[in-house]
């Protein structure tokens, strides 16, 4: 194993415990050498400047437009992903998330005023924010560009220091970004570290300032517990099985186009999938059907991207047995690519391991309820997902289903999309994940809103001080208006 030093390339495997860290010279750095250098950088206080923080995000855009087709090569080795996927998933949606912080910057960072109470007078209130330090990011390996470098955007938006870990499972990926990182990006203020487990489980044993881990709800508790030895907070985008509801009243025609279509995205291997559809009753043959006729179109002419391993594929074959229902589509794996097939299964057992647990691929089961009630009892007996749609024409059956279901975020009549709005908020909530990213939630995510209250010095009474005077206590009882005047 070799390390990545400046613009040194990496020698054998990936992912067997082995750190290796970008750094400005060609020293190897361990993970701890790592960080306190990443600490000294923020201590020195240039990460604070806004021009900084422009430069940074500067840099993130040209890493991600000036090395596009080396960084979909890399995800291609990795995931086989096709390559327009590959740019529209990961790299146009870091691009736009990177300029969307750059174009509002100069509003996020301004202090914020805040009202005075009378008895705080004269004085003036705001908070300011103020970057928190160090910052983990671990990233998974399904978007291993967005998922690494998108979160990347609110932390050096809010001038923060950065510990970057990509996923083993994305050794060309990683190693890409390893390279790219130190060319693009401060080099004392941005460090990549590669390996497997052991070197996750040791990064996350030094203390920085913050921690965001994008993985699975189990993996999510360990990340937890381990940040909580050092009272560390942690912002964790998970996952879950996040329900499809499709009404009566849907366009079936476009809600099984873009059913598919969410199911196919990355072989299913999408934290904000489609998991699992609940339709009403009176639709549910028509929508199956032509949710059905969409997955066949996609697997006789569309790219497929391949399953990230051969014990993911295994998994999910295992999910196909013992469901209770009826598979609509056949089975069909290509072991050499690892490339499988969608499957739309009807009516499985709720109890069975395809509704139990997150799918994470290209199997869909379909289940029939015979109201928008149903559907939402269904959804309300399980835990919170990250995601949640719906399909209606209904403003009465949207509103009731916003307003009585929990979810990390809904997307009305379509799918994946809201993900994509650089403005909004993205995370989950309960069991899906513990605080959010995307735009200003990034920035403020990764910033200490620090409130100030400022008074003057000029005409300080004695009387506001022990002991307190009658008269003074009077004054004061009715500037407070105490008891309160309804």
């Amino acid at each position: 194993m070799g390390t990545v030093a400046g613009n040194a390339e990496p020698h054998g495997p990936v992912g067997q415990g082995i750190a290796m860290t970008t750094t400005a010279d060609t020293a190897p750095a361990s993970i701890a050498e790592t960080v306190d250098r990443l600490r000294a950088t923020f201590d020195s206080g240039r990460t604070r400047e806004i021009e900084w923080r422009r430069r940074q995000l500067r840099g993130l855009i040209d890493l991600v437009e000036q090395n596009e087709q080396r960084l979909i090569d890399a995800m291609v080795a990795d995931l086989g992903k096709p390559r327009f996927e590959a740019w529209l998933t990961d790299l146009l949606t870091t691009r736009d998330e990177a300029k969307f912080a750059l174009d509002h910057l100069s509003r996020w960072v301004a202090p914020t005023r805040y009202p005075v109470p009378m008895m705080a007078k004269p004085g003036k209130a705001w908070t300011e924010p103020q970057p928190v330090g160090v910052v983990t990011v671990i990233a998974p390996w399904n978007y291993p560009v967005q998922l690494l470098l998108a979160p990347l955007v609110g932390v050096l938006a809010a001038g923060n220091c950065a510990v970057l870990k990509p996923s083993e499972l994305v050794p060309e990926t990683s190693r890409t970004i390893a390279e790219l990182v130190p060319h693009h990006l401060d080099p004392e203020a941005v460090a990549v570290v590669e390996g497997g487990v052991d070197v996750t489980t040791e990064l996350l044993d030094v203390p920085v300032d913050h921690v965001l881990f994008t993985g699975s709800t189990r993996v999510g508790k360990v990340v937890m517990a381990a940040a909580a030895k050092n009272l560390t907070p942690v912002t964790l985008e998970l996952g879950g099985k996040s329900p499809t509801i499709v009404a009566a009243d849907a366009n079936l025609e476009v809600a099984a186009r873009r059913v598919a279509w969410a199911k196919f995205l990355n072989a299913g291997q999408t934290c904000i999938a489609p998991d699992y559809v609940l339709v009403e009753r009176s639709v549910a043959s028509r929508f199956t059907s032509l949710v059905v006729d969409e997955l066949a179109t996609l697997r006789d002419e569309a790219e497929a991207t391949s399953i990230v391993n051969a014990d993911h594929v295994r998994r999910l074959e295992g999910l196909l047995d013992g469901h209770g229902g009826e598979e609509l589509l056949p089975r069909k794996v290509d072991p050499s690519s690892r490339v499988l097939a969608p499957v739309v299964v009807r009516e499985p057992d709720p109890s069975s391991p395809l509704m139990q647990e997150e799918i994470f691929g290209p199997l869909l089961p379909v289940l029939t309820v015979d109201s928008i009630d149903d559907a939402i009892a269904f959804v309300q007996a399980r835990p919170r997902p990250l995601a949640l749609y719906v399909f209606t024409e209904s403003a009465e059956t949207e509103r009731a289903v916003l307003q009585r279901t929990i979810a990390g975020s809904v997307c009305v009549n379509h799918l994946i999309y809201q993900v994509a709005v650089p403005s909004l908020p993205f995370g989950g909530v309960g069991p899906s994940g513990i605080g959010c990213y995307h735009g200003k939630a990034g920035f403020d995510t990764f910033s200490h809103h620090k409130p100030v209250l400022r008074r003057p010095t000029k005409g300080d009474l004695k009387a506001a001080y022990p002991p307190y005077p009658q008269v003074a206590q009077k004054v004061m009882r009715r500037i407070a208006r105490w008891p309160s005047r309804r």
